[in-house]
């Protein structure tokens, strides 16, 4: 496992990346910043952005990179709640692209969507994105063009707030965390669908297996060895792309590369993390340092003090720390552990803290999927290509679309909420670790009406075709979800895969709930563990067209993805 991690992060030179320089943004005057040191730190209301190639080297082979303004990531884009916003997108690439304003409240022509919400900008091409920004907070923009996400074009979006924040800080730093890849993404999609697990270079081995027949004795090992190969999954498949594959940047910065954020002693820091991977799931930590986490997906929660948290793609935390040495890591290790992204704050450049190593790798259990109390007696004679437990008491019932449907392997036969499950390779690591039963808005319910009705929608996927879903429908054969504008409704999302997904609805916010129904908490990114169902609610306020997707960019060109119209 290390050997990957030494390997990928002795990076031998980089032409781009990693345009936040040395200074923090001081919080006040924010809007007197000339930036000095950080010039691709574009703030305003009017802004020009160019979508190009740039050559970039992560690993010692040069490559060429999609970038925006010539770098990974793009330029630190700085607002102001109550402006009205111009961006000019011009298009330098051979193929069209667009721009995507990642939970951004807009009218749907602006949202940057082709095929769906605009026609994409043709190469040669120029789009004006125009709007009024109606929230504050921590926030990221990328392309929504084929895999032009995977290749860099990809930014940071920070929005000042119009009324004073319910916490104080002194200095504040975006920290965007990111994977990049050698290989052409395309090559990659295909390499996947021939073989799922071709990038899994952490499965179990004859070693593993006489530790574990030491531990729990031969029948067991053998019988929990049979029920994976029957269902033909792997308990380390924690993650599709890992550091086989990937570089794992901050700030565009490879882990050799020390991205370092700047302090005096005695200041308080806001860290705005924000999960900007196409395939990447972040556990983060700051040795040494407790974080308080402020903000979730752009809004204030209420203050919760932890060593770690995990952050989903496209998800964004936003944390306050007090540093009392003088160097701290920032240490964001992958979740199947075969790599990391790796900074530092110091109280001058060149400082370096200790780098902790990776934790053990995890793996998937029959609980996590939703299984829990299989064995290999119980899984006997059962169809393993569509395992349908719906008609049992007690257990997960799915839809009539998933049975005897090809492109599901698999069912989840009783399903929980998880909301204060840590996640798997968290749980007992001495770590005080944010959970989401943790994270809790500041205000009520925004709407404060109980939902019209409820509609459910199940996470669906076969493995080894690496074919994803909702209900076992491909978006290119599914009819669009119908909302009323106005309406107030529930979703109930089922995860009936072993892998994590993140969920995002463009242009509504999704307000998540306890297992009672109760408001928790506003997001436009809601995490589905393997085995979970959880529920949320949107008022449908925006008209038009809109995407609902899994953000892990391989699931949703395969199939995770559906349109949302919101009609009168």
């Amino acid at each position: 496992m290390h050997s990957h991690t030494s390997r990928r992060t002795f990076v031998k030179g980089l032409a781009i990346g990693g345009l936040f320089g040395g200074l923090g943004l001081w919080r006040t005057p924010v809007w007197a910043i000339s930036s000095p040191g950080e010039p691709q730190v574009l703030a305003g209301n009017d802004f020009d952005l160019f979508i190009g190639e740039s050559p970039v080297n992560f690993t010692g082979t040069p490559r060429t990179a999609l970038t925006i303004n010539g770098g990974i990531p793009g330029p630190l884009l700085r607002w102001r709640e109550g402006d009205t916003v111009t961006l000019r997108v011009r298009n330098r690439l051979k193929d069209s692209t667009s721009i995507h304003w990642h939970g951004i409240l807009l009218p749907a022509n602006m949202d940057g969507v082709p095929g769906l919400s605009f026609k994409g900008i043709e190469p040669g091409g120029l789009y004006v994105y125009q709007f009024t920004v109606r929230q504050n907070g921590t926030y990221w923009y990328h392309s929504h063009s084929g895999f032009q996400e995977q290749s860099g074009v990809y930014g940071p979006l920070v929005i000042d707030a119009k009324d004073p924040e319910p916490f104080q800080y002194d200095r504040d730093y975006v920290v965007m965390l990111s994977d990049w890849t050698d290989e052409d993404p395309v090559d990659l999609m295909k390499t996947l669908k021939k073989q799922s697990d071709y990038y899994n270079f952490n499965k179990r081995t004859v070693g593993d297996f006489i530790h574990d027949v030491s531990e729990k004795g031969w029948g067991p090992t053998v019988a929990d060895r049979t029920m994976w190969a029957e269902m033909k999954m792997n308990p380390t498949d924690l993650a599709d792309v890992g550091g086989a594959t990937y570089t794992y940047l901050l700030n565009g910065q490879a882990p050799d590369m020390n991205w370092t954020g700047v302090f005096r002693p005695g200041e308080k820091l806001r860290l705005r993390f924000i999960n900007g991977s196409a395939m990447s799931y972040f556990d983060v930590r700051i040795p040494g340092l407790k974080m308080t986490v402020v903000a979730a997906d752009g809004l204030h929660v209420k203050p919760v003090s932890v060593d770690e948290f995990r952050i989903a793609v496209a998800e964004t935390f936003d944390v306050i720390v007090e540093p009392t040495e003088a160097a701290y890591t920032l240490f964001a290790q992958a979740m199947d552990r075969t790599g990391y992204a790796r900074g530092t704050l110091a109280v001058k450049a060149g400082l370096v803290a200790p780098l902790p190593a990776l934790d053990p790798r995890p793996l998937v259990t029959m609980d996590d999927m939703g299984m829990a109390g299989m064995d290999h007696g119980s899984m006997a004679g059962m169809d393993h290509s569509n395992m349908v437990m719906g008609d049992m008491p007690g257990m997960q019932s799915h839809p009539a679309s998933e049975t005897d449907n090809p492109l599901v392997d698999m069912q989840a036969m009783s399903t929980s909420a998880k909301l204060d499950d840590p996640g798997m390779g968290l749980r007992n690591n001495g770590r005080r670790v944010l959970t989401y039963s943790d994270l809790r808005s500041t205000f009520e319910d925004p709407d404060g009406r109980e939902p019209g009705r409820t509609l459910e929608l199940h996470l669906t996927g076969h493995m080894e075709k690496f074919a994803w879903s909702f209900n076992g429908v491909k978006f290119s054969d599914a009819e669009p979800l119908r909302l009323t504008y106005g309406e107030r409704l529930r979703i109930v999302l089922v995860n009936d895969t072993m892998m994590m997904h993140p969920i995002h609805l463009h242009g509504m916010w999704s307000d998540l709930e306890d297992e009672n129904g109760q408001f928790m908490v506003r997001k436009h990114t809601i995490d589905m563990p393997p085995g979970s169902r959880r529920s949320y609610r949107v008022t449908a306020d925006a008209l038009g067209r809109w995407a609902y997707h899994c953000h892990l960019l391989y699931h949703m060109e395969m199939g995770m993805f559906r349109e949302v119209r919101v009609e009168e």
